[in-house]
């Protein structure tokens, strides 16, 4: 990459990748504050993504329903659907939004390069110059109205975001991945539902949804990715004349804050719907939680993606066999979460009972102590460091481009 050809922008740093064969560039745009992160090498799929750091305050969902709304049509694109119609007549390799916790994401990608620049200006447009300010019916329709058939009905709440959280809201594995956040983090953005909680959800204000738009939309709060073998100099000299140039940098730069520790263990419990049908032996879920240290430390994360494998996944991790050998559910799942400022581990029993509680935990707690007494299968380790350095190095996502999981995560 030529930088001389790009005033506009400030190299912020420049490495070889060589385990992805790449060189990464992290740019700064001057006038905007946009952040962005190049990696060049021959992949034909082409992928872009833009980001925002997305933080809500309550559980009405304005981070979800703003990724809907801003892709009903934009300032170069007024249609009803955009989308739909990429979705339709594009060349595109991956094409969608997501909502995460703390941030909303706008990727594409292609092969074609003519494609791959008419996706990036629907996106960029979309983001930046939504028809949100023109046409609340926009918000009506992806987030709530009332609706009202006839005059003898009654008064119901209706909305694409509404009605998709009502489905989420009923499954009990959605259910508890929400309450093990809710009690983990409590007092930060983590505690409340950026996907909205329908009991929630038409709580928020036409006037509070453009505000939270206005706020955390800006490119100085964005993250731009490329990936792939494009004109990076076209692409980000594109960027910089039609979107970039158009914003002075705020300086606001949202923060995560992190968790104050408890000073004991918590216990939360909740409930799920069940049909009148189903009896209520061997239908709860046992979870044991616990916050591990930030995402920034990335050898404490990797470590812990290897003990998690080690202890609960593999081929008689003995964490999960003791659980299992107690008679405690039917089955014996984990998860390390590292998605998130503040990781976390949960080691769940399914369909187990309320009754099987203390001994839920007292095994947990005899098992850990008998490994750090006793020590860990060095086998178990070197298998996990194995796993996870072949699938890296395999990068085989299915469908999914390699680029845009690098992008992701």
């Amino acid at each position: 990459m030529n930088l001389e050809l790009l005033p506009q922008y400030e190299l912020v740093q420049q490495e070889r990748i060589e385990d992805i064969r790449s060189d990464g560039y992290l740019l700064r745009h001057k006038k905007s504050g946009a952040r962005i992160l190049v990696l060049l090498n021959d992949d034909e799929n082409k992928v872009f993504n833009i980001a925002f750091k997305t933080l809500p305050t309550d559980s009405t969902g304005v981070p979800h329903i703003l990724e809907h709304s801003v892709l009903c049509g934009s300032r170069k694109f007024p249609m009803k659907d955009p989308f739909v119609e990429l979705v339709k007549g594009s060349l595109n390799t991956f094409l969608n939004a997501m909502t995460y916790p703390d941030k909303t994401m706008y990727p594409i990608a292609s092969c074609n390069d003519k494609d791959f620049c008419n996706l990036m200006d629907v996106y960029l447009d979309a983001v930046f110059y939504p028809n949100i300010y023109k046409n609340e019916q926009i918000f009506r329709q992806e987030g709530w109205s009332y609706q009202l058939e006839n005059p003898e009905d009654e008064l119901t709440v209706n909305g694409v975001v509404y009605n998709e959280m009502k489905g989420a809201f009923s499954s009990p594995e959605d259910m508890l991945e929400r309450t093990i956040m809710d009690s983990l983090f409590p007092d930060t953005v983590y505690g409340v539902e950026s996907g909205g909680d329908p009991d929630h959800i038409p709580d928020l204000k036409y006037e509070d949804f453009l505000a939270f738009h206005k706020k955390h939309y800006h490119p100085s709060n964005s993250y731009i990715y490329f990936y792939g073998n494009m004109d990076i100099e076209e692409r980000l000299t594109w960027l910089d004349r039609e979107y970039l140039s158009a914003f002075e940098d705020t300086g606001v730069r949202p923060v995560i804050g992190l968790q104050a520790p408890f000073e004991e263990l918590r216990r939360v419990r909740r409930s799920y719907p069940i049909s009148d049908a189903d009896e209520t032996e061997d239908c709860t879920y046992l979870s044991w939680n616990a916050v591990i240290g930030t995402g920034l430390d990335v050898e404490l994360s990797n470590a812990f993606a290897v003990l998690e494998y080690a202890l609960l996944s593999a081929p008689g991790a003995p964490l999960k066999q003791a659980l299992l050998d107690a008679g405690i559910g039917n089955d014996i799942i984990s998860d390390y979460g590292s998605g998130v400022y503040q990781p976390y581990l949960s080691i769940i029993a399914k369909n187990a009972n309320e009754s099987d509680t203390e001994r839920f935990l007292k095994v947990i707690r005899e098992t850990l102590e008998k490994i750090v007494s006793e020590g860990i299968d060095k086998k178990s380790l070197y298998a996990g460091i194995n796993s996870m350095e072949f699938k890296f190095r395999e990068a085989d996502y299915g469908s999914y481009p390699k680029g845009l999981i690098y992008g992701l995560f």
